[in-house]
């Protein structure tokens, strides 16, 4: 069980790895190929309802508000559910063209719930929350 385990946890890291370079790419297509078609995504002010939406979402922000952006990912935990769930919760930040660390204000904890389909480690839920600094 636990070599599963292990060889989960390493398709998982994959997924969201796959993720962050398609960012890092501005690719859109490539951002959501990991997502179930119905996947949703919630942040602040904001909720998409499957995959499409997720893309779309993305293909006008890759071109305009996060032109040229990267991101920073803190894996803080995985939790399996049962043999084909598991919710991953992550540390990331959007740095900006000329920026080497992410400003506290673009610090979000998020929730990704994963779910086994095929043999294959897909996104079916994210949702994130702006960190709040300890005061």
């Amino acid at each position: 069980m636990s070599d599963n385990r292990a060889n989960d946890t390493a398709a998982i890291t994959t997924v969201l790895e796959d993720l962050y370079k398609a960012w890092d790419a501005g690719d859109a297509d490539a951002f959501v190929a990991g997502y179930t078609p119905e996947a949703t995504a919630i942040m602040p002010g904001s909720y998409r309802a499957s995959r499409e939406e997720i893309r779309q979402g993305m293909a006008a922000g890759f071109p305009s508000f996060l032109k040229g952006s990267t991101t920073t990912n803190r894996q803080l935990g995985i939790r399996f559910l049962g043999r084909d769930g598991a919710i991953v919760v992550s540390e990331s930040g959007i740095l900006f063209p000329g920026e080497s660390e992410a400003p506290a204000d673009r610090i979000v904890y998020a929730t990704w719930v994963l779910e086994k389909r095929d043999d294959a480690w897909q996104i079916a839920a994210y949702h994130n929350s702006p960190a709040q600094s300890a005061s």
